[in-house]
């Protein structure tokens, strides 16, 4: 029996197929139908039921996947105390959709460098699934992404809330909006707008808020970071989580304002996901750490700059 064998079935359990399976870990589909042959013949279990439509677990791969996982997380303890070890030459790989960049992952980041500078962290720009994908591949160490209300995290991922906020519109600076305390969806239908694409939650969200009705002329990029600085540069309005704006440089040097959407009762969160049951090596606990202190001083500093208002 090999450590492989068991994370393949687990795959088909996660992928629902053998065929999603393969693709996901860049086998062909033959090759993992052999091993997973041998597994069955060396347990003397049918861990598959073939089919026509495909192959998927069987009862009896269900009723051992306990056991495997139980396997699985002790090699991943194995591994990981190996690698808290070899803290020197880590890389902790961190998915982002790109919100509160400036905020919050990039403050926890340097704060992290200080305490870890053998320790380098890659920051990926990624849509919210390829960022759960990557998690439950354990190509990604963490996950930054945004949810709306109701939103859970996929199973097998535990997700940790960082921050919570609401949408606001984004503006450029000396836009006619800005003399308003507040902006309505019907006066933001008026003007050209910066979409985020599909897969982002913030497109979601507007067309939850627009309804039918979008901006008719509405451009479309790739995470939070391009839209406010398409905003800036006058191409038009956005809607992003106000934890994304505020305290951003560009709104610190008046590049950008952000204003309440009259009426807007949705919440946002910024969550910070990792694989469930997994015990990190400590540079990569010591990153989660970092991430969560900002957050913590960055509410402070949002509730008291509410209440100085």
């Amino acid at each position: 029996m090999r450590i492989e064998q068991l994370e393949y079935l687990t795959a088909v359990t996660q992928h629902g197929s053998l065929r999603r399976a393969s693709e996901r870990l860049h086998l062909s589909q033959p090759a993992l139908s052999e091993a997973l042959t041998k597994l069955e013949r060396e347990l003397r279990v049918t861990l598959l039921d073939r089919r026509r439509s495909g192959a998927r677990i069987s009862r009896e791969g269900r009723e051992l996947l306990p056991y495997m996982a139980d396997v699985l997380a002790a090699v991943e303890r194995l591994r990981n105390a190996a690698g808290d070890r070899r803290t020197d030459t880590r890389m902790i790989r961190v998915g982002t959709v790109h919100a509160a960049t400036s905020t919050l992952l990039i403050p926890a980041v340097r704060a992290f460098q200080e305490r870890h500078p053998g320790t380098t962290v890659e920051v990926l720009t990624l849509q919210q699934a390829q960022i759960d994908e990557g998690l439950a591949d354990s190509t990604l160490d963490l996950g930054l992404v945004n949810v709306l209300d109701g939103d859970d995290a996929p199973i097998g991922l535990d997700g940790v809330d960082l921050l919570h906020g609401r949408p606001v519109a984004v503006l450029p600076a000396g836009h006619p909006l800005t003399a308003r305390p507040q902006v309505t969806i019907d006066e933001l239908r008026q003007e050209r707008f910066v979409m985020m694409r599909p897969g982002y939650v913030m497109h979601r969200y507007v067309h939850r808020a627009f309804g039918p009705e979008l901006p008719p002329a509405a451009h479309s990029t790739d995470g939070a970071e391009m839209g406010k600085a398409l905003v800036a540069e006058g191409v038009g309005v956005t809607v992003l989580p106000d934890y994304t704006v505020i305290g951003d440089p560009l709104h610190r040097v008046g590049m950008i304002e952000a204003r309440p959407i009259a009426g807007e009762q949705t919440y946002l969160t910024l969550q910070l996901r990792q694989r469930s049951s997994l015990q990190q090596p400590l540079p990569v606990r010591e990153l989660q750490a970092a991430l969560t202190a900002r957050a913590t001083e960055y509410r402070g500093a949002a509730a008291s700059s509410s209440a100085a208002s």
